[in-house]
């Protein structure tokens, strides 16, 4: 898989799971409380993964729409998630299973692209990041330390398609010696992607809990939590919506990139009910049209001041407009009734079609377009449009209630604090 494969991927499933799910506070609940490492490798003889079900996991990905699985095979923590000859701090050793293993075998059967999340920091093994800031002898066995644990979870679970790098405390690249560490993994497999958290700007950008595509553009992907917390937080309902999962969807697919979706299991490997609801719900929408519309989306630009050249799109009360070609989508993030109403559409639309639903009865008049929905169309989740037009979409609304005949603003006259 090329960096450019990738970014096309559109949609993947992060996992955040460790020790720390057991202690139910958030995956930096070692470094928040100060848990010390000897406290952490008792904890460890209580790690019980009996509800870790990868096969379960991999499943609810394909059902969520979702093309690519990531693991946490080691946070910050420092426990492994496989077995390892390095150390004896691994679920392997405490309960006879390699959890790592269990996942990447389940992903190839359900034909997921895999990643392993690795930490270039860690909490428990010594001499740690902190001694390696302090001396160099402890550095260079702290540097050693990392190749060797990278080098054989590539070499264990090759082959896969991604190492996600996190914890670049306390180090930039040079620290890191990240020219040398990409070069060691992809000698073992030549065509493995890396994120850009050793320093490096990597094959691709990690954008973290924000949607901000790069600029100039180049392949990414915006890595998102369900609630507030990457590892299990009992306390944590702040969920997030499925509209609220679409709308990233939606923006991520105009900026031609991909999202990273988390989950964080239970202590014993269940995965939280509103996690599950939410991802269901969100496949049916791709099914029903939603992977279309987020799928080979061209830029829809516009100014909100004087017109530019290239401005092709609008903001609308009712949901969001993508396209593709010819082929304008809207996905109705709030029901309108029993008709909806596009104006401005500079095109002659010649049908009006929802998955599943075939076409709708439409009349278009001097660029104003009336779509009868039947019930069966409102009353599903968001609904997408697909509007076929004669030529690529073109929208052109203003402020006003008609489009003046002069130069004009757009909307407003100067550079506003309104982000359309």
């Amino acid at each position: 898989m090329t960096a450019l494969e990738f970014s096309e991927l559109r949609y993947g499933m992060f996992v955040h799971y460790g020790l720390f799910s057991r202690l139910a506070r958030g995956e930096w609940v070692m470094n928040r409380e100060q848990i010390s490492p000897g406290e952490m490798r008792r904890l460890a003889q209580e790690f019980d993964p009996s509800a870790f079900d990868a096969d379960a996991i991999c499943r609810l990905a394909v059902e969520g729409g979702m093309k690519y699985i990531i693991l946490t095979t080691m946070h910050h923590e420092g426990f492994r998630l496989y077995d390892t000859a390095l150390t004896d701090f691994n679920a392997a050793k405490v309960c006879g299973r390699d959890l790592v293993a269990e996942l990447v075998d389940a992903s190839r059967r359900h034909g997921l692209k895999i990643g392993l999340y690795h930490s270039l920091n860690n909490w428990s093994d010594q001499p740690d990041a902190v001694a390696a800031l302090e001396d160099k002898e402890a550095y260079e066995k702290f540097i050693a330390n990392t190749f060797a644990r990278l080098e054989e979870l590539v070499k264990k679970f090759a082959p896969f398609d991604i190492l996600w790098y996190d914890g670049w405390w306390p180090f930039n690249s040079e620290g890191w010696q990240a020219v040398r560490m990409n070069d060691a993994m992809r000698k073992i497999q030549p065509h493995l992607l890396f994120n850009g958290r050793n320093g490096l700007p990597g094959d691709f950008g990690t954008p973290e809990q924000h949607l901000t595509a790069p600029k100039p553009w180049r392949p990414w992907e915006s890595c998102m939590t369900l609630n507030d917390h990457w590892g299990y937080h009992a306390g944590d309902d702040n969920w997030k919506s499925p509209l609220d999962v679409v709308k990233m969807l939606l923006t991520v697919g105009v900026g031609r990139g991909n999202l990273l979706l988390n989950i964080g299991p239970r202590g014993d490997g269940s995965i939280p009910e509103k996690s599950v609801e939410i991802i269901r719900t969100v496949g049916q929408w791709l099914r029903e049209g939603g992977a279309e519309a987020i799928a080979c989306c061209e830029p829809m630009p516009f100014s909100p001041e004087l017109p530019q050249p290239g401005d092709r799109g609008d903001w609308d009360s009712q949901g969001r407009f993508t396209a593709s070609g010819n082929t304008l989508f809207m996905t109705l993030l709030f029901d309108p009734g029993e008709v909806y109403t596009l104006t401005g559409l500079q095109n002659k639309v010649l049908s009006v079609t929802v998955k599943g639903a075939g076409e709708l009865a439409f009349k278009q008049n001097s660029g104003k377009l009336v779509i009868d929905l039947p019930a069966d169309v409102r009353g599903r989740f968001a609904p997408v449009l697909r509007i076929e037009c004669d030529s690529p979409a073109v929208i052109y609304r203003t402020g006003g209630m008609r489009v003046p005949e002069v130069e004009h603003p757009r909307y407003d006259p100067v550079a506003p604090d309104i982000q359309y």
